[in-house]
């Protein structure tokens, strides 16, 4: 796809404060997500008015945003000043040395309160140096969606905290209770950002793993596979149609439309759920993400800005990133585009916020208790040689999970079974493995 390159920019004001930076341009590298879209539609305005900085968006969707960043970042050629990354590939690029750490500039700008922000989202941008490299533009963990008309009107009940045996016998009796309507969504389409992610959350609380604290690959033990099987299982039984080419935006649609009883995917659904678009607004619970043999299985996932070390406009960067991520940006989004469109997920202000309550009450506890919950140290039952929920927090993972979902969404399609699938992943996860084993 190619990129949106888009050139945000307002009436130079004079330097003021800003000494020379007013007259600064920096060029943003961004993923195309729709609150990042909501961005771009007030920087103008806004930012660039008030600072006489001028932002040029280049847009790209998430596996292309990668490699070109990844290309930029890495040979330090200075294109972009900022750019979207998540807590994957921050504690990885500040090892590196790509990044300009982050955490002195935001102690010294009293307006960006860096103590507002949700503990888990800090650590998770914070590198083995103890140093804050990247600063969140929303934050997200994952939670089981429900239809509450459906199921009172079946005299069923979404336990309080539900195992995923629970939420199997439920899609069962959901199957079909519309016209239509399938029992559950769950994302099938291969990605490590995809169908990686949720399906990983599953092997946790299955009692599975990637890898042992020593590097022994572990995708075909009795654990991965168990959890494995019942993911692949419950989405051939009782999940969506075209569930191997389903991702994120497929269920979104679907639960939107009706077509779905349930949906466990990211928090940040939640927002377009109970929007003016959405067929099902008012109607959808919020349950935990659901376990078995962990207290907690929700993931943690943050969209954040970083700046690249080689940048020679550092001053605008953090400017820009300030302004983006502030307290001030999120009334701004409520208040002109609507309170669901809000990038929360990232301070617990957010949660205090009577108007931003008023509106995503349905959701918001439930949304912060998940990310408060996430333990990307310890997601599982066994010790763990790199942090990461939803991921293994190394840089293999991403060509490595991407793989394997391919062969697991080749199971869910019916091409092979489960057991052939993890015994080629395996061979895969085995090869990584020797690699750290031998250093």
């Amino acid at each position: 796809m190619v990129a949106v390159s888009l050139a945000l920019g307002g009436c130079y004001r004079g330097a003021g404060a800003l000494g020379n930076e007013g007259r600064d341009t920096i060029n943003v590298l961004m993923v195309n997500n729709p609150q990042m879209a909501d961005l771009q539609r007030l920087t103008a305005e806004h930012f660039t008015k008030s600072t006489g900085i001028k932002v040029n968006y280049t847009v790209l969707p998430e596996d292309d945003l990668r490699d070109k960043m990844s290309q930029d970042f890495s040979s330090q050629a200075g294109q972009y000043d900022v750019a979207s990354l998540s807590n994957y590939e921050t504690p990885i690029y500040a090892r590196n040395g790509w990044l300009t750490p982050l955490g002195d500039r935001a102690a010294r700008d009293t307006g960006y309160d860096q103590a507002d922000l949700l503990a888990p989202v800090r650590k998770s941008l914070t590198a083995a140096d103890g140093k804050v490299y990247a600063q969140p533009f929303y934050g997200e963990s994952s939670f089981l969606m429900y239809r509450k008309d459906v199921l009172r009107d079946l005299g069923l009940t979404m336990p309080e905290k539900p195992t995923w045996k629970q939420v199997a016998a439920l899609a069962a009796k959901l199957d079909g209770a519309r016209p239509g309507m399938k029992g559950i969504c769950l994302r099938g389409q291969p990605g490590w950002g995809q169908l990686a992610a949720p399906l990983t959350s599953v092997v946790n609380t299955f009692g599975g793993t990637w890898f042992t604290k020593d590097w022994q690959a572990r995708v075909n033990s009795p654990e991965f596979t168990a959890a494995t099987s019942f993911y692949v299982g419950l989405l051939r039984t009782h999940g969506q149609a075209g569930a191997p080419q389903a991702g994120y935006t497929e269920c979104l649609n679907d639960m939107q439309q009706g077509k779905v009883a349930m949906w466990y995917d990211a928090t940040a659904g939640a927002g377009s759920l109970e929007s003016g678009e959405s067929k099902v607004a008012g109607k959808v619970g919020y349950a935990p993400a659901p376990v078995e043999r962990t207290a907690s299985s929700g993931w943690l996932y943050t969209w954040a800005w970083g700046v690249q070390k080689a940048s020679t406009h550092q001053d605008a960067a953090w400017k820009f990133i300030s302004w983006a991520s502030g307290k001030d940006y999120e009334r701004l989004v409520g208040e002109q585009l609507g309170w669901s469109k809000v990038p929360a997920g990232k301070r617990a202000s957010t949660y205090r916020d009577p108007e931003y309550l008023r509106h995503s009450g349905a959701f918001a506890a439930a949304t912060k208790n998940a990310i408060s919950s996430a333990r990307p140290d310890d997601p599982g039952v066994q010790p763990r040689p790199a942090p990461g929920i939803q991921f293994v927090g190394i840089p293999e993972f991403s060509d490595l999970g991407t793989k394997v979902s391919h062969e697991v969404s080749s199971a869910i399609a019916g091409r092979q079974s489960v057991a052939e699938a993890l015994d080629k992943s395996q061979r895969l996860a085995a090869e990584v493995a020797r690699a750290y084993q031998e250093r």
